[in-house]
């Protein structure tokens, strides 16, 4: 039996201990840059599948590897939950489905060696910390870990609203988010002598009716709004001279991004200059727009058509949603990405604090993407 035939067999008889890894991560969540016991865990079960692990002083997330020399070919799962209000408390929570990221990229692995599988060069497995902050992926870049990458696969669960239940798509063409943080500085004075000072509040405003004034190609979704603001204090009667605030930017394309920040800073010099105040804006984390290389994407087709069949093959899902995967092709232009979007009956929405999923899913995902890595290797043998 070749190992193509072995893995679907190999993969049906581990799905009980593919639900116990993803109950065990999912009981376990962890925030961004504090995923300490999440790092453990993984890292003790890469040891004992005897992969070669490095582990890094200065922040969590690990990356191991599995063979020698070169072709090198990536998988990546992102191993940070969120911060929620959940049942009434404040908790980490996997709601964004990277528990079950790192239960189908370890069980992929783990399922390539029960199958008897050795790849023609290495297979690298990215555990990346922070995917919910937008720097994770800068960090292994930053450390080197991708240079040698020639393709790079992802996942992530897709909600029922852009993939069924039972599909599968090649690609996620997630767009870009950027967070600016801003700061403005006023006159205080008498609530009753407005005109001896300069009210944040109403610069503030000013801001907020200038965004909805940026227009860039109408074709190209684009959002850029207000998301938080504070100002004023205990007293009713001054005017508040500061004020701090922060901005959501969302674009399908690297292009609008960079139109709408230049919109942006159009619109918070005219404010400044219309009220007299003074205002800074520093730019938070960001996330750029997805660019998949087609091989890769082509790769990742037929591994879906392999485990799930011609009629489940999805079209890849264009979505507003951002994600740090892609730091790594537009970082590294030579690597070929793609990222597999699982459908799954997600629901109610990713983030909701109730986010629940088929998790019989996992089981057909741990097979797509060991396929994935020996069509990849097979591929780059020849």
């Amino acid at each position: 039996m070749d190992i193509a035939a072995a893995l679907k067999e190999t993969v049906a008889s581990r799905k009980e201990a593919i639900l116990n890894t993803f109950s065990h991560l999912h009981a376990n969540p962890e925030i961004s840059w504090k995923e300490v016991e999440t790092t453990r865990y993984l890292e003790a079960r890469a040891r004992r599948l005897g992969l070669r692990v490095t582990t890094f002083e200065d922040c969590t997330g690990l990356v191991a590897e599995w063979g020698e020399g070169k072709p090198v070919v990536g998988l990546r799962t992102d191993i940070d939950a969120l911060w929620q209000i959940v049942d009434g408390e404040w908790r980490a929570n996997h709601s964004c489905g990277h528990d079950a990221h790192m239960t189908m990229v370890l069980e992929a692995v783990e399922s390539l060696i029960a199958a008897g599988f050795q790849p023609k060069g290495t297979l690298k497995i990215l555990f990346q910390p922070a995917e919910e902050k937008g720097n994770g992926a800068l960090k292994l870049v930053e450390k080197g870990m991708v240079d040698d990458i020639e393709y790079l696969f992802g996942v992530h669960l897709r909600p029922v609203q852009e993939m069924k239940d039972g599909f599968a798509g090649p690609a996620i063409y997630n767009g870009a988010a950027m967070f600016i943080e801003g700061e403005i500085k006023g006159t205080a004075a008498h609530g009753a002598r407005p005109h001896l000072g300069v009210n944040v509040i109403e610069v503030a405003s000013a801001i907020v009716n200038g965004l909805a004034d940026i227009h860039i190609n109408p074709v190209v979704p684009a959002t850029v709004k207000m998301t938080m603001l504070q100002a004023g204090g205990e007293s009713y009667n001054i005017i508040p001279d500061y004020a701090t605030f922060a901005l959501d930017l969302r674009a399908q394309t690297n292009q609008a991004m960079e139109e709408l920040v230049a919109g942006v800073n159009r619109v918070v010099q005219g404010a400044a200059a219309m009220y007299g105040a003074a205002i800074k804006l520093t730019p938070g984390s960001s996330m750029v727009a997805a660019e998949v290389d087609e091989e890769a994407k082509q790769l990742m087709a037929q591994a879906i058509v392999d485990t799930l069949g011609a009629d489940k093959l999805g079209e890849a899902p264009v979505t507003p949603g951002a994600e740090d995967f892609h730091h790594y092709t537009v970082s590294r232009p030579a690597i070929k990405a793609t990222m597999l979007a699982l459908g799954c009956d997600l629901t109610p929405g990713l983030h909701h604090p109730e986010m629940t999923f088929n998790r019989e899913a996992l089981v057909s995902g741990v097979e797509i993407l060991a396929r994935v890595v020996v069509r990849t290797f097979d591929k780059l043998s020849k």
